[in-house]
């Protein structure tokens, strides 16, 4: 049992070539209001991204409250290629709501990726994450 003691602090040392986990934190600016929650969705599929976020089984989300803002977390992310799409749900139907097919509330993507006449691709959006350096960036809410 002793030398099982003595090696514990050796695990880190021994499966140093393990992917390492961390957090991604997004900061979020320009809301119009402090009505609904604020929801990111961060997915590292491509074909699912952005409207079929949630349909990922491995997506992962964080919210807050539009009342009571600050920043949104998500602990425990693997390396790897991932994209952020943001709602600002002003209504609380957790749901986007357009009108003649635009959008009505708040949106916005990671890297700040353009909208033209479509949300933008995977690839405009996706930032990289790797082992253990913790990732923040800054998302700004966008409506039309």
């Amino acid at each position: 049992m002793k030398r099982l003691a003595l090696l514990l602090p050796l695990l880190p040392i021994l499966n140093a070539n393990a992917p390492m986990p961390t957090t991604v934190t997004v900061d979020v600016s320009g809301l119009r209001n402090a009505k609904g929650t604020v929801y990111i969705c961060m997915s590292a599929n491509p074909r699912l991204f952005p409207e079929g976020c949630d349909k990922d089984p491995a997506h992962r989300t964080a919210s807050f409250r539009a009342d009571q803002p600050g920043p949104l977390v998500i602990r425990d992310v693997m390396p790897g290629r991932y994209a952020i799409v943001l709602l600002h749900d002003e209504n609380g139907n957790k749901k986007m709501d357009k009108a003649l097919f635009l959008p009505k509330e708040g949106f916005g993507f990671s890297n700040d990726a353009p909208v033209k006449m479509s949300a933008p691709k995977f690839d405009a959006a996706a930032f990289t994450v790797t082992g253990g350096a913790p990732v923040r960036m800054k998302m700004k809410v966008r409506y039309l």
